[in-house]
């Protein structure tokens, strides 16, 4: 579908979102029909305004939503796992809402009626942890148009680790048209900013603290156990580093975040997390060990963000030349606000999803 001045505007466009958690709905909530299928969720609290749980009752107005010729685009996430699944019956036969009439596992359904043709193109939100692709998901990578990954591996064929390959995709693997054409449709994304917490990022211009961190360490990266102990010893060096001890409220963190230079930013279960997003919106310069992801509009080292190796004494050096340089830093500050929201609050990528996905240009009618 290509949009241009004689067909639909963006603002018209009809979306139907199926997953877990809504994305394009947050974004674009009079546009988007989404259907939860979130296992613990309750109908009560997550049913209206165009929203549903998928069940079955509602199943039958999804089937028809998604094959009417008014729908422009179907949005889904993938399934952790396959409605046939051991584990998820097993969980949905002994969840109490069975004893109450309520069959939670209508709701692992919903994705499946895609393994059907319909009319509107459909795309893929990937926005897990997980650097792979689970083989139950290989339907929603034959159907759709595109796949968006957020932890896409800069080796995109690395996504079939153990999925679609016992071990490494080897060159033969790589040589089958089928895998070939599902990397093709492989594309990136960030896991970007949530609009609804925009208003309550700060900013500082008098920065009092050269580093922030707050996180987890424990149960978290080898990254950030190795790296805390680089920011512990530039403390010791005389360093303004500020390490929350404690869970801090979301106020809290963005208070501090504004008021430090650099705001480390290592990476957890995965390698894009909120804080590099976060902290460039509180115009401190995010500091992140080196990528190891394909990235979406990225931030840029020296322009948006400092990046590091991991090697020892990487965070060391990084962080000490960036430093150096406090001015320079107050200009990589503002302008990773302004590419944040840009290109990372969760309306700018829902725009970059449609108008990619509807082969348009942005700068041809499709942005609003």
């Amino acid at each position: 579908m290509q949009l241009g001045a004689n067909m639909q505007e963006f603002s018209k466009l009809r979306i139907v979102e199926i997953g877990q958690a809504p994305f394009m709905k947050r974004a674009l909530p009079a546009q988007v029909t989404y259907f939860s299928t979130w296992f613990d969720g309750d109908p009560r609290k997550i049913e209206g305004n165009g929203n549903y749980v998928v069940s079955l009752a509602s199943i039958n107005k999804l089937w028809r939503l998604v094959h009417e010729l008014q729908t422009a685009l179907v949005v889904c996430h993938p399934s952790a796992l396959s409605p046939w699944s051991w584990r998820w019956i097993l969980r949905a036969l002994f969840d109490r809402r069975v004893l109450r009439g309520s069959i939670p596992f209508v709701r692992a359904m919903g994705p499946q009626i895609l393994r059907w043709p319909i009319s509107p193109p459909l795309v893929v939100l990937d926005f897990e942890d997980l650097p792979l692709i689970n083989r139950n998901n290989f339907y929603l990578l034959d159907r759709c148009a595109l796949y968006f990954k957020r932890e896409l591996p800069s080796d995109y064929w690395r996504v079939f680790l153990k999925t679609g390959h016992a071990n490494l995709p080897t060159p033969r693997f790589r040589s089958s048209a089928r895998y070939k054409a599902r990397v093709n449709k492989l594309r990136p994304i960030s896991l970007g900013l949530p609009s609804w917490t925009i208003p309550h990022t700060a900013v500082d211009d008098h920065k009092s603290t050269d580093i922030f961190f707050a996180g987890n360490i424990e149960g978290s990266s080898s990254v950030r156990r190795e790296g805390l102990a680089e920011l512990l010893a530039l403390r010791d060096r005389g360093f303004e580093v500020d390490v929350a001890e404690r869970r801090l409220s979301l106020s809290e963190f963005y208070e501090r975040c504004a008021k430090a230079r650099l705001t480390w930013s290592p990476e957890g279960l995965g390698w894009d997390c909120f804080r590099h997003y976060e902290a460039a919106m509180c115009q401190s310069v995010p500091l992140i060990n080196q990528p190891t992801i394909a990235r979406y509009q990225p931030l840029l080292h020296n322009v948006h963000a400092v990046y590091y190796d991991l090697e020892e004494g990487g965070l060391t050096r990084a962080a000490t030349a960036a430093l150096a340089d406090k001015s320079q830093l107050a200009t990589m500050g503002r302008a990773a606000r302004a590419h944040v929201l840009s290109h990372h609050t969760v309306e700018a990528m829902a725009r970059h999803i449609v108008c990619t996905s509807l082969h348009t240009p942005h700068a041809g009618g499709c942005i609003p």
